[in-house]
């Protein structure tokens, strides 16, 4: 029993990113010739307690105020299919479908609604009557799931696999040392998780933060990947994403080069420089080994894109296209170790580089961050803390009035669980976070200007298929 608890803690982390999301081969070997379909799923449910400097906002038109205490939730669908040929080669498709988003509302998630409303006036010109009549339709749509991994792969253990669609890359995949499977299982990064109770201007990264490379930015888009078998313990993943968006997305309305297109490569949109990227390409290898009951994992890493180029006019105001952006260059290291149920990890990233992996204004500092992690399984218990300590140029652009040139974060969680079986698992977790950038644009009333924190407790529960 306590080996069956050990593997389902020790794949926790992995089954909320998705259920064999770190691996390209079946997630179970199946026969030559036979073809099995699973249809895995993942719920996660906490309730918090949290503060931070924007539970309480007053502006012109008066206060608002959060409620402390709040809830919050995901569900996930993972169906898809393992197969193997009669001569040996692997292939399959794997999914993740999610929960969406949505503003506030009365319990009406997944609801479409459609209002419209029809006035008809008549006037007098040139000694005719003219109707004219006005239409105001408002369309309130909210998906209720939406596919956030979708992906192919072909290949064999000897030979290694592609994996092609919207799917992780070498910089999620070889990530080492980011501790993550304790508590909710994701953190200061986890979609559904305890961070999204938190207002986003509160949080370090903005729920984005780039010390994670499990986030969207990075693995939700559409690229080729290969990933290489083992020799020795040492293994690699290289992969090629002509741009930033994912399978359909930029194909629904392009009937000429717009921002609407997918493959934009220059525009005079400023809406499209600094996030949209092309051409990018990520790379890098790990080692593992076991010796004497401890396991070691250890990786470095690469990414580099472009930005869209803007092709607009010179603008009138100050602003990061005045400069332009560079190109996206990041790279990480990282190694973790596990003994006796202990696990220690340390990851490093930096360069040219924003949190939510946008990329930095000419001008800017080079982005640098770190994070350590430690979590230990006895018995049906787990318990874990991390900490990271990251700095970017944030808000700051060259031309900037009255703006430090460094955005400061850092965030500390500590979490416990208690696992009942391998589907089921009880947890409280706490969370503190602190952003500094002096002089900083905000949003809002908030006193001093760019210097913000948020904490908060909660419990909750995993349940997984």
């Amino acid at each position: 029993m306590r080996k069956i608890l050990l593997a389902s803690v020790a794949t926790m982390g992995v089954t909320l990113a998705m259920t064999g999301g770190a691996k390209a081969q079946p997630v179970k070997p199946v026969a030559p010739g036979t073809l099995v379909v699973h249809f895995n799923g993942y719920f996660q449910f906490q309730l918090g307690d949290m503060g931070s400097s924007y539970n309480n906002i007053t502006t012109s038109a008066g206060t608002y105020k959060l409620n402390p205490v709040s809830t919050i939730g995901d569900f996930r669908l993972y169906p898809g299919f393992d197969a193997q040929t009669v001569d040996g080669l692997d292939y399959g498709v794997a999914t993740d479908i999610r929960t969406s988003y949505s503003n506030a509302s009365v319990g009406q998630n997944g609801k479409t609604t459609l209002t419209s409303t029809s006035t008809t006036t008549a006037k007098t010109s040139g000694g005719k009557t003219v109707y004219t009549t006005t239409t105001t339709t408002t369309n309130t749509s909210q998906s209720g799931l939406y596919v956030k991994r979708a992906y192919g792969y072909i290949g064999t253990p000897d030979y290694g696999f592609v994996r092609f669609g919207q799917t992780d890359s070498a910089f999620t995949l070889l990530q080492a040392g980011v501790i993550e499977a304790f508590g909710d299982g994701g953190q200061w990064t986890l979609e559904g998780g305890q961070v999204v109770m938190f207002p986003t201007s509160a949080s370090p990264g903005q729920s984005n933060q780039f010390i994670y490379a499990d986030q969207t930015p990075v693995y939700a888009t559409d690229k080729v990947v290969y990933i290489s078998p083992a020799f020795a313990g040492f293994s690699g993943v290289v992969g090629y994403e002509p741009n930033s968006d994912g399978l359909k997305e930029g194909y629904n309305s392009c009937a000429s080069a717009t921002s609407t297109c997918a493959s934009l490569s220059a525009s005079p949109t400023a809406g499209d420089i600094g996030t949209r990227r092309k051409n990018t390409v990520d790379f890098g290898g790990q080692y593992l080994d076991s010796l004497d009951g401890v396991k070691v994992k250890a990786s470095a890493d690469y990414l580099t894109g472009s930005p869209v180029s803007y092709d607009g006019p010179v603008p009138t105001t100050a602003s990061a296209l005045t400069h332009g952006y560079d190109n996206l260059q990041v790279w990480q290291a990282g190694a973790q170790a596990t003994f006796a149920g202990l696990t220690l990890g340390a990851n490093l990233k930096g360069g040219q580089v924003e949190d939510g992996y946008a990329f930095k204004p000419k001008g800017g500092r080079d982005a640098l961050a770190y994070i350590l992690g430690a979590s230990y399984v006895i018995d049906q218990y787990v318990v874990g803390a991390s900490y990271f300590n990251s700095q970017t140029s944030g808000a700051y652009f060259p031309g900037s009035k009255g703006i430090a040139h460094t955005l400061s974060e850092y965030g500390l969680a500590v979490g416990a669980n208690y696992v009942v079986s391998p589907n089921l698992s009880l947890f409280t977790q706490y969370m503190y976070g602190h952003r500094h950038q002096p002089g900083a644009p905000t949003t809002t009333l908030i006193t001093p200007a760019g210097n913000t924190q948020v904490q908060g407790i909660s419990l909750g529960a995993t349940l997984k298929w």
